[in-house]
């Protein structure tokens, strides 16, 4: 699954018009989460648009890869990534947490297909892949899972049992992807409850670990593919991120952790993402 340059500056191109409906479909809705979708939107591009085996029009095909989104709260940028890829019409969007619709706050498995959890709570996204690897292993199906988690929510207990549970069964069918962006909802996760040193602890827990830079789309595609050649252990992929990536003025700024962009603020995001997407752009020109 190696991943030509032409592909990776398609890819870089579409990860920022995401960003762009992210924040216009957030100032329709007048709330949800801003930084952390804008941070994961690289990712999110390549899994949707090159990683993932996976089918829009048949979405419960049973050797689709399972893509588990642990930390609900970032769901924009899985609903504009699937909407993208075909799942739903881009136009439904516009019903980002309005009454009835389809793309709740947190995803609700049940309510759009293309969804495998309903997912909210923090910290139960891996325990719930470990539970879909495992069967999958015993059933020796070939599809892998995919578990995306934040940084924050390794302050949760149930994650560290989780990750007992997946390297004790040698889960090497399950991919674990950290967003490492270092902010949760009230300040940096290093000042809230210290992470450090992250990957020593996975490593004590007997995971293979692999670092890296979380908006460069060919290390994330290559760190894929280390994770599918080791045998012996689950892989987590430390995604090193900047929260609001795109929008230099809220970078790193915890405080756009949970709260969307008004009218002006929108225009002036927007604004910045479409100067980056023209400089993207004429590079690959």
């Amino acid at each position: 699954m190696n991943i030509h340059d032409k592909k990776v500056k398609k890819l870089e191109e579409l990860a920022n018009k995401i960003r762009q409906d992210i924040i216009s479909m957030l100032l329709e809705a007048g709330s949800g989460h801003t930084a952390g979708p804008l941070g994961m939107a690289d990712i999110f591009t390549a899994l949707y648009f090159h990683v993932l085996h996976h089918d829009p029009k048949n979405p419960l095909w049973e050797d689709r890869d399972r893509l588990i989104l642990s930390n609900g709260h970032i769901c924009p940028v899985r609903y504009v990534t699937m909407a993208h890829a075909g799942y739903f019409p881009l136009k439904e969007l516009k019903t980002l947490r309005k009454l009835g619709t389809r793309l709740q706050g947190h995803p609700e498995r049940e309510k759009l297909p293309g969804v495998e959890t309903t997912s909210g709570p923090l910290g139960s996204g891996l325990g719930q892949s470990a539970g879909i690897a495992y069967a999958a292993m015993m059933d020796k199906k070939k599809f892998r899972v995919y578990c995306i988690m934040s940084d924050g929510e390794q302050q949760a207990g149930n994650t560290w049992e989780a990750a007992m549970f997946t390297a004790d069964n040698k889960l090497n069918n399950l991919t674990a992807i950290l967003d490492r962006n270092n902010i949760q909802i009230n300040g940096m996760t290093e000042d809230v409850m210290p992470l450090e040193p992250i990957r020593e602890k996975y490593e004590a827990f007997n995971w293979h670990v692999i670092e890296i830079n979380g908006h460069n789309i060919e290390e994330f595609v290559d760190a894929v593919e280390e994770a599918k050649a080791i045998y012996e252990k689950p892989t987590i992929i430390i995604a090193h991120t900047i929260p609001g990536k795109g929008v230099p003025e809220i970078e790193f700024d915890y405080q756009w952790h949970g709260k969307p962009p008004k009218l002006d603020e929108a225009k002036r995001f927007l604004d910045q993402l479409r100067t980056i997407g023209g400089k993207i752009k004429s590079e690959h020109q």
